[in-house]
């Protein structure tokens, strides 16, 4: 059964949009359907660590006068934890905050790290801030040998192929940082367009970079969750590569207020420092 053949799941369907707080609303995903497509079996290790970082921007709360509050957050939910939050249902599930009477931010912030985290399986991290605290950011790129430079012809029937990624045996290992901000996908459901940026760090033997491009720009016409996109190009880098340190990150464009940032990696990288760029 497909995702949207699911009678539970509200994605792709119209949806009233809750008019008081309803943690009942959000939908785990497992995570453990996507990974076995990757061989990754539920008694194996995983090849990777890392996190979800979630961005929301239609945060809204009542205080106890009644007045309405405003403020963006940001989520991060740990790569190993059982089950993804479908995203339309965690955007119910934060618009159903905004007739809350709520005392302060710590009250609201320890009731929804509570009801996500039951639904994550794991414990999740949440951060308020207010849109001044985020503008002091301000916005970069991600910094890399940019791919999309590469003058190639595509064929877009041509699909995301693993065959399509080698290393260059021959050489020696160098580190480098690869990015891309050609990655569009398609939601498994709705098949609404999912556009990215990703960076692809690594030691190892040189990446052939013509291959690598046509494998992620094969993914423009995958029905797949970001999450599960992210961890298909580790373990195909990985298994065809063979690094020996790998980490991606893919930062997507938000859709309704929300955008999902996965973070993949097998060794001691240093975490994503969650800067948004200019398409977010």
């Amino acid at each position: 059964m497909s995702y949207s053949d699911s009678p539970h799941l509200p994605l792709g369907k119209e949806t009233a949009y809750p008019q008081h707080y309803d943690p009942s609303v959000l939908f785990p995903i497992p995570r453990a359907e996507n990974r076995a497509k990757l061989g990754l079996g539920p008694e194996s290790a995983l090849p990777f660590f890392g996190v979800d970082l979630w961005n929301a921007f239609e945060l809204s709360w009542l205080n106890l006068k009644g007045k309405p509050q405003i403020a963006l957050a940001e989520f991060e939910i740990p790569a190993d934890s059982p089950c993804m939050i479908e995203s339309k249902s965690f955007k119910l599930f934060l618009n159903s905050l905004n007739s809350e009477r709520i005392a302060d931010e710590e009250t609201l912030r320890e009731r929804v790290v509570a009801d996500l985290s039951a639904v994550a399986g794991a414990p999740i991290r949440m951060r308020i801030l207010t849109p001044e605290q985020l503008s002091k950011r301000g916005m970069r790129e991600m910094d890399g040998v940019l791919l999309d430079r590469l003058d190639i012809e595509i064929d877009p029937n041509v699909k995301a192929d693993p065959a399509l990624l080698k290393a260059d045996h021959s050489s020696s290992p160098i580190e480098q940082c690869l990015v891309s901000h050609l990655l569009k996908s398609n939601c498994p459901v709705t098949g609404q367009p999912d556009w990215a940026s990703i960076q692809i760090r690594y030691q190892g033997r040189p990446i052939e970079e013509e291959g690598l491009l046509r494998y992620l720009i094969g993914f423009r016409e995958l029905g797949e969750f970001h999450e599960h996109c992210a961890e298909t190009i580790f373990c195909d880098i990985k298994r065809q590569c063979k690094p020996e340190k790998l980490s991606v990150y893919a930062r997507y464009t938000r859709r309704g207020g929300l955008d999902i940032n996965p973070f993949r990696t097998d060794y001691n990288a240093v975490w994503p420092d969650n800067t948004r760029h200019a398409r977010q």
